[in-house]
């Protein structure tokens, strides 16, 4: 361990923010069994004080819950933050194609320009700040031009109420329809050692264009942390619990594939979920690491993997157990 958080910087946009960052699905309880605010506002300040300025939030994330809480916890420190949240997965209105129901409302794909002025007010408002550090296109909507999307980001840029403009969950063609804009700054993709799809079809455009990438779900769901054995049991809303990611077999060989990777967190004095986020940030085209946390011991432990730095040789190891543990994982 370093002690030095590593920071990077979000495309050309001259925002700067830690490498690791905090996600905060879980904290907006839907679809983890729930929250517990005082927990949640915890984590996200122990986040800050280690070092971790990234908090990446989105509205649908408990309808306006996550962003709430992420309000409430930077109060008075706004300025120690940079906040990622996004746009387009919208419930007050009816426009654009219907995408799934949360606590009985229809949310929709949608990004129209009056959606998208009236979504920047209410995130806002929740968040308790008047200036939004990175705004991202959540999921696409394929009944509004790409451009006539960038264009009212761009009118929120020019006005001072973002700082950087981002996508998310695209493919090649929206990616480079972004892109030929000049204004895409980062894209926020699915990314781990078991979903390395952006590594073909994403990253060579990000990287080919100066746009930072995301990764969510580095821990693949906390799969990868080391802490799901075999025996875990999931429960209510749980997504993980009808997940065939999370099989038994599955957590099993994610389970071996912690012990052979242990050595290597031993010798860093880490844990493995702090190597496997280690790892993520040192591929290629990877420039920020998206980690849940829901109590502030989970915070730290995330936090710490910002200060860990890996060697060839570890990331040798790492991918020679990757490809004897886990190259064969189902689901």
């Amino acid at each position: 361990m370093s002690g030095e958080q590593l920071i990077r910087e979000i495309g050309r946009s001259g925002v700067a923010a830690s490498a690791v960052g905090l996600g905060t699905w879980a904290i907006g309880g839907w679809m983890w069994g729930g929250t517990d605010e005082a927990q949640s506002i915890a984590a996200i300040q122990a986040s800050l004080d280690a070092g971790v300025t990234l908090i990446d939030t989105a509205p649908a994330y408990g309808l306006g819950r996550s962003e709430e809480i992420v309000g409430k916890a930077i109060a008075g420190r706004r300025d120690k933050a940079v906040i990622a949240t996004k746009c387009g997965l919208v419930w007050h209105t009816q426009n654009g194609k219907h995408f799934f129901d949360q606590d009985g409302k229809p949310v929709h794909r949608y990004l129209g320009r009056d959606s998208i002025i009236h979504e920047v007010e209410q995130s806002l408002r929740r968040l308790g700040t008047d200036y939004i550090d990175l705004y991202i296109t959540h999921w696409q909507d394929v009944t509004t031009p790409i451009e006539e999307t960038v264009r009212a980001l761009e009118e929120l840029k020019a006005a001072g109420k973002i700082r950087a403009i981002g996508a998310s969950n695209v493919d090649r063609p929206e990616l480079r329809q972004y892109i030929q804009t000049g204004s895409l700054d980062a894209i926020q993709e699915r990314f781990s050692m078991i979903d390395r799809r952006i590594e073909a079809d994403l990253l060579p455009l990000t990287v080919q264009n100066g746009v930072s990438t995301l990764s969510y779900s580095s821990l693949a769901l906390g799969l990868l942390s080391g802490t799901i054995g075999p025996d875990r049991i999931f429960s209510g809303d749980d997504q993980r619990k009808d997940n065939p990611r999370f099989s038994v077999a599955n957590r099993q060989k994610a389970k071996d594939f912690s012990e052979a990777i242990r050595p290597v967190a031993e010798r860093h004095g880490a844990s493995v979920a702090q190597v496997v986020v280690a790892w993520t940030l040192a591929q290629p085209g990877v420039t920020f690491a998206l980690c849940g946390a829901r109590n502030p011991a989970q915070a730290l432990d995330n936090a710490r993997a910002g200060t860990l730095r890996l060697s060839a040789d570890d990331l040798k190891a790492i991918d020679a157990a990757l490809a004897a543990k886990l190259a064969h994982m189902d689901g």
